[in-house]
């Protein structure tokens, strides 16, 4: 069995632990990282501060409605440092705005994928990034 990191960057409870428990539920995941904010995400990212020791994910899932630094200023310092660039980012919104899909790729954003408002539809999504990005696709080590 792989042995996979994901950094969720959320800040909706509610989102959060329906994410979680939907990775969790094929026990593909070993490990769940949360960081509630932009800013937060980054200082794990770039291992400052608390994060000094915090383990580099093979995945991150970031949202682009972020407290104190967006989805989009995140995903830029990912994507321009040597140490964070090959970790494949999926944008993972409740936005499905042009403008928002747009700046996502041009940041590099692996993927860009819509949350789905119903229940049902949301434990898919995240069943089909699971399937997808952690049993076919092959991650950077």
């Amino acid at each position: 069995m792989k042995n996979i990191h994901i950094l969720l960057v959320e800040d909706n409870e509610g989102d959060i632990l329906l994410i979680t428990e939907a990775l969790e539920e094929k026990k593909i995941v070993n490990k769940i990282s949360v960081a509630r904010n932009g800013q937060e995400a980054l200082d794990f990212l770039l291992k400052q501060g608390e994060f000094k020791n915090a383990p580099t994910p093979d995945l991150i899932l970031l949202d682009v409605n972020l407290p104190k630094k967006n989805g989009h200023e995140v995903l830029q310092v990912i994507k321009s440092s040597p140490a964070t660039q090959p970790i494949p980012v999926i944008m993972l919104t409740i936005s499905s705005s042009e403008k928002d899909i747009n700046l996502s790729y041009k940041h590099h954003a692996n993927c860009f994928i819509t949350k789905p408002v119903e229940v049902e539809a949301f434990l898919n999504a995240i069943a089909s990034i699971e399937d997808f990005w952690l049993t076919i696709v092959k991650l950077p080590k």
